[in-house]
């Protein structure tokens, strides 16, 4: 269990706050149970080691305040808008016999074993963290679920899930879902629209178009001289039928 060194403050006004924030410390408050509401103050650094943590509002903490030890629970901490840092925090004194509303984060275990997600299936967390009611002398730090077996198509409800005593979840009647192992998702390519696929064939047809092979120089050349040939053989044939024309006259 951690422990949280603090002390009682004397602040009255928002510039005495100010400056105990200036020496990188947290304004704070104590509330619960039959004693009186305490003001303290934190470092700074021994409370951002800690709200990071996904389960620190159910954890359980010493918090000792000038030598006096007291089990609490924090409640809320406001942050600056700005620069993010914390600048206030709420503790809840443990009194034995109470319960409290809590949430407490889920962790999965054994994801190497799960045949399921071995074939290529997907762990669908539904809910991270559940709502519990606790006993204050029993509250559980996290929730283990174990996927070991676990095949596609499995629901993991929280009826799966074993609490401790005295512990039950806040949403009664009904059995619901944590987590799931579903299958795969494949992603299927929508076919090309008609107009799509008929501008493609045009571009196709002008690339062909384009690329054919042009004559050369010399194909001219020879086109030409083959013109030429035909038109003197065409010359030559008339003029010899002129001839055999004008002998059938003479005779």
């Amino acid at each position: 269990m951690t422990t949280l060194n603090a002390k009682k403050r004397e602040t009255k006004t928002s510039g005495d706050i100010n400056r105990l924030r200036l020496d990188k410390f947290i304004p704070g408050i104590l509330y619960g149970g039959s004693e009186e509401n305490k003001k303290i103050s934190l470092s700074k650094n021994s409370i951002k080691n800690l709200i990071n943590l996904e389960n620190f509002f159910s954890a359980i903490l010493n918090l000792e305040i000038d030598g006096k030890e007291e089990k609490v629970i924090p409640r809320d901490i406001s942050f600056d808008p700005l620069s993010d840092e914390p600048i206030h925090i709420d503790f809840l004194r443990i009194i034995e016999g109470a319960k409290l509303a809590l949430e407490i984060p889920v962790k999965f275990v054994n994801s190497e074993k799960s045949p399921g997600l071995k074939k290529g299936g997907v762990l669908n967390i539904v809910r991270r963290k559940i709502e519990l009611k606790c006993p204050a002398e029993n509250i559980p730090s996290e929730l283990v679920v174990d996927l070991d077996n676990t095949e596609i198509g499995t629901s993991i409800k929280i009826s799966s899930i074993k609490l401790p005593e005295n512990v039950v979840p806040t949403i009664q009647g009904r059995d619901f879902v944590v987590a799931t192992v579903a299958s795969p998702t494949v992603v299927v390519e929508p076919e090309k629209p008609v107009e799509e696929t008929a501008a493609e064939d045009k571009g196709t047809a002008d690339t062909t178009l384009e690329g054919a092979e042009k004559p050369t120089e010399e194909g001219k050349d020879q086109d030409v001289k083959t013109k030429d040939q035909d038109t003197k053989a065409k010359d030559q044939s008339k003029k010899v039928a002129e001839g055999k024309k004008e002998d059938k006259t003479k005779k």
